[in-house]
């Protein structure tokens, strides 16, 4: 038992340097900050200039706004992290309803043991091998104006389409770069379903929407949650694709977070952000993995 224990310890110590460590400076610049001579003090200003109310501006969250006319006025940063939740939410609905179909298609594929399942997995993996920085540039060629898709709509004589620096080239952007995450944990769960469950649904007269509804999607729900959990995160705290596809005018909790540290030179307020949404990311995964525990084991089935 003592050896095994001490296998452990090479991994305890990766944690400590590269994740607590981390962590604990982000939390140490979160509450100091350094007075005009140069003295560290213990405050609370990172915090109070996020949630100042000197500038405000109107709550931007799912087009309240422009379709109710709701006019609340946030402060800044506020409105900023609800942009981010916005364009998260919607990058990962669209990666739920795009990866089950595809994860069904190769569950079953790898199901039924044909030849060319493992190609169609294989291909689907592939892109995630590259650089995430290559691949969104790779969609800068494509969708900027004079870009590849745009040309070839000027011989059909359609006018140039604007898909760069807007809500439509994020989104796009992050469903790309995050598909794979939703299909993966959906499709491992779905080619582990034991066929049995299925035919016995057959056998009490079910028909083939009462078989998805009642019995695939409630045993699939381990794999709906854990891909839910592994692309909304990422969706949240990206600051990589909005700034590329975004080309600079959109302003995410990563950007704002980034611009604090790398521009401003802002540490305190920084830190403080990145704190803020730490604790919104561990709240998320508690909830998600809690939801997921809750729903058992049905669809690890042998």
């Amino acid at each position: 038992m003592k050896s095994l224990r001490r296998l452990a310890y090479p991994y305890l110590l990766w944690i400590a340097v590269f994740t607590l460590a981390p962590l604990l400076l982000v939390a140490f610049y979160a509450f100091t900050a350094y007075d005009a001579s140069g003295r560290l003090f213990v405050t609370w200003q990172g915090f109070s200039r996020v949630f100042s109310t000197a500038d405000t501006v109107a709550l931007n969250l799912f087009s309240l706004n422009s379709l109710f006319g709701i006019d609340l006025q946030v402060p800044i940063y506020v409105n900023v992290f609800a942009k981010s939740l916005e364009i998260a939410l919607f990058s990962t609905v669209i990666c739920l309803l795009l990866g089950y179909p595809a994860a069904w298609l190769l569950a079953k594929r790898a199901k039924s043991r044909k030849k060319n399942s493992n190609l169609l997995l294989f291909l689907f993996v592939m892109p995630m091998w590259m650089n995430a920085l290559l691949r969104t540039y790779a969609w800068l060629a494509l969708l900027e104006p004079r870009g590849i898709i745009n040309t070839f709509l000027g011989f059909l004589n359609i006018a140039p389409i604007q898909f760069l620096y807007n809500d439509f080239g994020i989104g796009l952007g992050m469903v790309y770069n995050y598909l794979p995450f939703m299909v993966l944990p959906i499709q491992s769960v779905l080619v582990k379903m034991s066929t049995s469950v299925i035919e016995a649904a057959e056998d009490l007269g079910a028909n083939r929407l009462q078989i998805f509804w009642r019995v695939i999607l409630p045993l699939s729900m381990p794999g709906i949650m854990s891909g839910i959990n592994m692309v909304f995160m990422p969706a949240m705290t990206t600051f990589l694709i909005p700034d590329l596809l975004g080309g600079g005018r959109y302003l995410l909790i990563g950007n704002a977070i980034e611009r604090q540290f790398m521009v401003s030179r802002d540490m305190t307020t920084g830190s403080a952000l990145s704190i803020l949404l730490l604790v919104f990311v561990l709240a998320s995964m508690r909830v998600l993995t809690r939801y997921e525990k809750e729903s058992g084991e049905g669809g690890l089935l042998t």
